[in-house]
This record gives structure tokens, C-alpha cells and sequence, in this order.
């Protein structure tokens, strides 16, 4: 296969005013990409032909083509897109609130929306409940094609620049393996030229890499996390999630406690519900417990069987007595 030239996406805007001379075409450059959606470098108007030309040769703009996209009754649409190698990811765009109008149908509230990325193709974390686990491991993603599927969904969906949407990294892998492509995505997404999605708009879902959790705190980008959490005790953890054996309960409760959080939020505890595994008031007790000090809200998640799962969806008695004991 060919060498792929870079998509402008991994570039902050201040990389490109070291690229691109003079400097401040890079502004504009940037403003074409995150503000107008172009599809390509010549429909840049205002940039001059040669440099168009110039960015023809050295760059790919978006790296991402649509194979297919799903769209659910409730506004969820899924899509598959296939990177320059060949390989997919997946990314989906969720409707969180619906647009709000008075009685003369004049907008109150534009309508909220979330986008969920990917940041691998595939994922090293191994979880014996994911089916995404079941394909491996097959690289990172870079910081743009990561960028590149924010942009891809929201001028799919003609959601206009200047809304905001959040952003989630919840999709295919283990962000905090990826560290150094998530860091600068985040940077990129922040950019008040660019999409300015704010750190306080971007939660960023680990299964517990402790020691790359503080990292993520030290970078200060202002972002919320989320913890895949799943079990109250090791044992069962480290079944579920094989890498608790190197980041067990105990560290990753530390980590999140050192983790810079704005006083107004909480974290959120992702539970995966498991019938006779994790399902017990017990577990709802220790799970209490284990998060007595911590600012935090659970998130219950349904176990939903797939062909060659060894674990079962819990009852619909057992999930709400779960809830109720923590409410």
C-alpha cells in the first residue's frame, strides 16, 4: 500500500502557522475546516491558488468515508467509516434533547446533541463482556482522524458549526492507551477558532489506567472523566476486566480523587449490570461504600447478550431494586 499523506486534522492551529507561511493563512485555513465544513482545499476562496495547491500535495483533508450509518427512531445514528488503510471505527451521534418552542413557535432551546468516538481500531483492554474486544488490537487512532469524526457528523446531520455538541470517548478502545492522540484532539476541539467545544463538554471514559489517569489531570485540559468500573471488588473485576490486575479498585479510586474536577459535576461510575455476577444488593452496598467521599453518580447499564457471550442480561426486578438502594 502507498504511504497515506497526513490529514491537516492532526495539526493544532499553531503547528500550521509553522507550516503554512505566511502565518496567518493558517487561521484561515482553520476557519474553512472547523467553521465551513469544506470538502476540500480548493474550496478555500480566500487562500491563494498556490497554496491550495501546495496543501493538494502535502495533505489529505478529512480521512474518513461514510460505509454506513444507521439511524434509530429516537435520533441515534450510527456510523461506520473507513480510514485511509482500510480499517473501520465506529462513531455514533446521539439526540440527548429534543428543540424547545413557545406557544408561537418561536425557538426556546435548540435541540442538544452528543457525539461518541472511537480512538483506536479496536481495543488492547480485553474485557470478557466486549465485543469489540473480541477483534484486538490494531492501532491508535491519529489526533485528527479522531477530530475528523466530530466534523464528519456534524456536517452530516447539517449541524452548524457554531452549536455546540459534546463530545464523549466512549466509542472503540481504551482512550488513556492513546494519550498522546487524545491530548491533542482535545486541545484541537478546545480551539475557540476551531469548533470551541470547552473541556466541560468533553468526557473522556477509561477503564482505569491509573497511572495515565493522573497524567490526563496533570495536562489540565479541564475535562470531565468517566470510569468503567463494573465490579466492587477485584476479583470479579479483574474477570470482567483483565487489566485490573496491573490498575485494581483501590489505585484507580486514588487517581480519581487526585483528578482535577470542577466542584459543579461529579464523576460517573459506568456499572455494567450482570445477572449473578454483579447484580446483588450486596454489590449495590459495597458499591455505596467504595465511592463514600467521591462526588460521584452511577451509571446502571443493562448487560445485552451477543452470539457467544458466556454472561446474561439481569432482571428487570433485580436492576431496579439495584437502583433503588443506591437512590
Amino acid at each position: 500500500m502507498a504511504e497515506t499523506k497526513p490529514t491537516i486534522l492532526d495539526y493544532t492551529k499553531e503547528e500550521l502557522q509553522t507550516l503554512v507561511k505566511p502565518a496567518f493563512r493558517a487561521k484561515q485555513i482553520y476557519s474553512w475546516i472547523y467553521n465551513s465544513f469544506v470538502d476540500s482545499f480548493d474550496g478555500m476562496q480566500n487562500i491563494p491558488k498556490a497554496l491550495r495547491e501546495e496543501l493538494n500535495e502535502r495533505f489529505i483533508l478529512n480521512p474518513l468515508k461514510i460505509l454506513h450509518k444507521e439511524e434509530s427512531s429516537d435520533g441515534t445514528v450510527k456510523y461506520l467509516f473507513e480510514l485511509p488503510d482500510g480499517k473501520t471505527i465506529e462513531t455514533v451521534w446521539l439526540k440527548m434533547k429534543d428543540a424547545q418552542y413557545d406557544d408561537e413557535g418561536n425557538l426556546l432551546h435548540e435541540s442538544k446533541h452528543t457525539v461518541c468516538v472511537s480512538t483506536q481500531v479496536g481495543c488492547k483492554v480485553g474485557c470478557s463482556f466486549c465485543l469489540t474486544a473480541k477483534g484486538g488490537f490494531t492501532r491508535d487512532l491519529t489526533a485528527g482522524e479522531i477530530v475528523a469524526q466530530v466534523l464528519s457528523v456534524k456536517k452530516d446531520n447539517q449541524h452548524a458549526s457554531n452549536r455546540r455538541v459534546n463530545v464523549v470517548y466512549m466509542g472503540m478502545g481504551e482512550p488513556l492507551d492513546n494519550l498522546e492522540s487524545l491530548t491533542k484532539a482535545i486541545k484541537i476541539f478546545k480551539d475557540e477558532d476551531g469548533l470551541a467545544i470547552s473541556g466541560k463538554r468533553q468526557t473522556v471514559s477509561t477503564s482505569g489506567i491509573s497511572t495515565k489517569i493522573d497524567k490526563l489531570g496533570q495536562a489540565d485540559l479541564g475535562v470531565h472523566i468517566a470510569i468503567s468500573l463494573h465490579a466492587v471488588d477485584d476479583a470479579l473485576r479483574t474477570e470482567l476486566i483483565p487489566m485490573n490486575k496491573a490498575y485494581n479498585i483501590a489505585s484507580i479510586i486514588e487517581a480519581v480523587k487526585r483528578f482535577p474536577i470542577d466542584t459543579r459535576k461529579r464523576v460517573m461510575f459506568e456499572y455494567l449490570v450482570i445477572k449473578e455476577k454483579n447484580d446483588d444488593l450486596q454489590s449495590a452496598k459495597k458499591l455505596v461504600k467504595l465511592l463514600s467521599g467521591i462526588k460521584a453518580k452511577v451509571n446502571l447499564i443493562y448487560f445485552n447478550p451477543y452470539p457467544g457471550s458466556t454472561y446474561q442480561r439481569p432482571s428487570r426486578e433485580d436492576m431496579v431494586a439495584f437502583q433503588e438502594y443506591l437512590v
